[in-house]
């Protein structure tokens, strides 16, 4: 179920739609330079979104006049001036590996001094985080990478999990130098909650007095939307046996090992920052039925929110530095 547990997804459409609508009302007065030309557009950062909820925060609150379009991209990129680019990649791990591939690929791109960052909505592990808050990961950790056995069959194997040997994609450790930063420029900033997420997180044990905080914890990435605390605990056994037991799992998504794939391969990954904000948790509360888990996103709005209140302060640092 929940695996990457993070977009509101399918039952999000609708709130996608009307946020889109809002942001076309509030940018239809920009004038949009569409280019194509001679000269490489340098990009200084590029934030990284998966779908147009996660969006739609920086093309609102940030000016982004200029669209390139990406061949074989799913969406043109939104850029500034000043080097600050926003590319909406699509769910999953294969449209983020190829969508960035294609992206890094763009002779019309320069990213000589840029930076790259994901910004997007994630579950959550409520014994790691809560509703709203904001994770800056050091290590990503492949979820699908190996055999999931059910227990029933394998007696003996610790979660029914037995690892793939490694295809150089399993696990990344990102610059821990870059996280720190990232965690010492956002850990006071204080963070968006919603009446929802208050209602939905008090149905959990050592929820209820939780309000949303910046943190640095590690993310799990799966094409499999799961959802349960045995999977949960699975998701937890798999990133210590990945992470050699230094990381500490707390949030799930669909695409952050396919990014840092396609940016090891093309030497940026000690460029590479994840931050992840929950808009659920991994786990339904008892009495839940664990199918309302993956078509509920109580957390969905203070999460979005926070995905660029906090992504959009270490941006605008970064554009100040040259990783160089």
């Amino acid at each position: 179920m929940s695996s990457p547990r993070r977009p509101g997804r399918r039952t999000m459409v609708l709130l996608s739609v009307v946020i889109l609508v809002v942001v076309a009302g509030a940018t239809s007065l920009v004038v949009t330079h569409l280019r194509r030309g001679p000269e490489p557009l340098t990009v200084r950062v590029l934030v990284i979104t998966m779908f147009p909820l996660e969006t739609a925060p920086w093309l609102a609150h940030e000016s982004l006049p200029i669209t390139h379009v990406v061949p074989h991209a799913p969406e043109p990129l939104r850029c500034a001036s000043s080097g600050l680019c926003v590319a909406t990649i699509g769910q999953g791990k294969a449209n983020a590996a190829t969508a960035m591939s294609a992206i890094l690929d763009d002779d019309g791109l320069d990213f000589r001094d840029a930076y790259f960052m994901t910004a997007g909505i994630a579950g959550v592990s409520p014994r790691a985080g809560t509703l709203g808050f904001a994770a800056w990961a050091r290590w990503v950790v492949d979820w699908d990478l190996g055999h999931h056995l059910t227990p029933r069959s394998a007696p003996g194997v610790p979660h029914g999990y037995l690892p793939l040997d490694d295809q150089g994609t399993n696990v990344f450790h990102l610059d821990d130098k870059l996280v720190d930063m990232a965690y010492d420029l956002t850990k006071t900033l204080p963070l968006a909650d919603s009446p929802d997420a208050v209602r939905n997180r008090a149905q959990y044990a050592g929820q209820a007095a939780q309000k949303p905080f910046t943190t640095v914890c590690d993310t799990v990435t799966g094409d499999d939307y799961w959802s349960g605390v045995e999977l949960s605990e699975t998701a937890d056994y798999l990133t210590g046996i990945w992470t050699k037991n230094q990381g500490r799992y707390c949030t799930s998504q669909m695409e952050d090992n396919a990014t840092a794939t396609a940016l090891a391969r093309h030497g940026y990954l000690n460029r590479y920052l994840v931050l992840r904000t929950a808009s659920d948790f991994d786990q339904p509360y008892p009495g839940q039925n664990a199918k309302d888990t993956v078509t509920t996103f109580p957390g969905a709005q203070p999460a979005v929110d926070n995905a660029y209140l906090v992504g959009s302060t270490v941006a605008h640092h970064l554009l100040t530095r040259s990783p160089r």
